[in-house]
């Protein structure tokens, strides 16, 4: 685990976290996974984002723990877990792995599903409750479709909506095209979801990929009227974003989760021309001159660079701060809502 807590880390944590965070913790998105299964020499699909594996080729139930112990000093986190979306022909493996950490830590694991199994076969992989919902991803909907094409049905079918809702388990969903949370389509299916499997519970990941406000559109109008989706900030610091969210769905409807190894990434986000742009060490993660996402900086500023889930938190408290929510509402945020939703005991 290639990482170390700076002055600047302990600085920020102490400056701005530490009392604002429960001392109990739900964090419901992780990637656990081991370095010779991610590595299996097929390549990325090009639908997906290149820089997050930037900072991480593996993350083992050991190295999360590690970093919960390193990042959050004083406080309990029970992580959510599942695999690193990546390869799907060792889908096996990887499924395997954050199920046998699961029995071992007696923490909730999500199966990563692919799209093309049917009704009967998802249910048999989750049969008896060992999986408290599943992951899915774009990048497993047929590879001839482009990214802007993808729609949520194609890579969650209805067949496996109705085995999930029938179970009453989770679904962690991040969406797909360009267009984010207000893409007309995304948003149309999410609310047939909604209304066709009542005993579904929908996670919207990292706040529909509302990164910037411009992702957003009338999509808050629209989704304030549902009763149930949920959204969880991981890898999000949009501030506004989060405040936007809380005042449509309100508290209960907001989970935290970090997408950690990614979030261990050092930097700060910032959006220009509805496009996020992240802020690292020069040099720290090789050459990232042709990603658009990535720029460095070098001197004091790259020395004041803290972690995405600092960032991430530190936004969230922003949001809640201009609400005024309360302690036990930040609880809910934290801890209570991923408890209740998670059906843990």
């Amino acid at each position: 685990m290639n990482f170390e807590i700076k002055k600047a880390d302990a600085d920020f944590y102490q400056e701005y976290l530490e009392e604002f965070l429960p001392e109990k913790i739900i964090d419901v998105h992780t990637h656990v996974y081991q370095r010779e299964t991610l590595h299996s020499g097929k390549e990325q699909d090009s639908r997906l984002a290149a820089w997050p594996l930037l900072v991480a080729d593996e993350n083992p139930i050991e190295d999360l723990f590690k970093t919960y112990q390193m990042m959050f000093p004083g406080k309990t986190v029970t992580p959510c877990i599942f695999p690193w979306i990546e390869p799907e022909n060792k889908i096996v493996e990887l499924n395997q792995y954050v199920l046998e950490c699961s029995q071992k830590h007696n923490i909730p694991v999500l199966l990563l599903a692919l799209p093309h199994w049917s009704a009967e076969e998802l249910e048999q992989k989750l049969i008896g409750r060992k999986f408290n919902g599943i992951k899915v991803y774009l990048s497993f909907a047929p590879s001839y479709l482009p990214k802007d094409e993808v729609r949520i049905y194609d890579f969650l079918p209805p067949a496996q909506l109705e085995v999930l809702d029938r179970l009453g388990l989770a679904v962690m969903l991040h969406i797909p095209r360009s267009g984010r949370l207000k893409d007309p389509v995304n948003i149309g299916q999410i609310l047939e979801i909604e209304q066709n499997y009542p005993n579904l519970k929908l996670i919207l990941a990292h706040v529909g990929r509302a990164y910037c406000e411009e992702d957003v559109g009338n999509a808050f109008e629209i989704l304030r009227e549902t009763e149930r989706l949920t959204f969880d900030f991981s890898a999000n610091t949009n501030a506004k974003v989060f405040e936007w969210a809380i005042n449509a769905v309100g508290p209960q409807r907001m989970i935290f989760g970090s997408d950690l190894p990614i979030t261990r990434m050092r930097m700060r986000r910032i959006t220009e021309n509805g496009k996020y742009i992240n802020l690292v060490p020069k040099g720290l993660y090789g050459n990232v001159s042709n990603d658009p996402s990535m720029r460095e900086i070098e001197g004091e500023e790259a020395d004041r660079l803290s972690f995405f889930i600092y960032e991430e938190i530190k936004s969230i408290q922003e949001a809640a701060n201009n609400i005024g929510l309360n302690k036990s509402e930040i609880k809910d945020l934290f801890f209570n809502n991923a408890h209740r939703m998670l059906d843990l005991k």
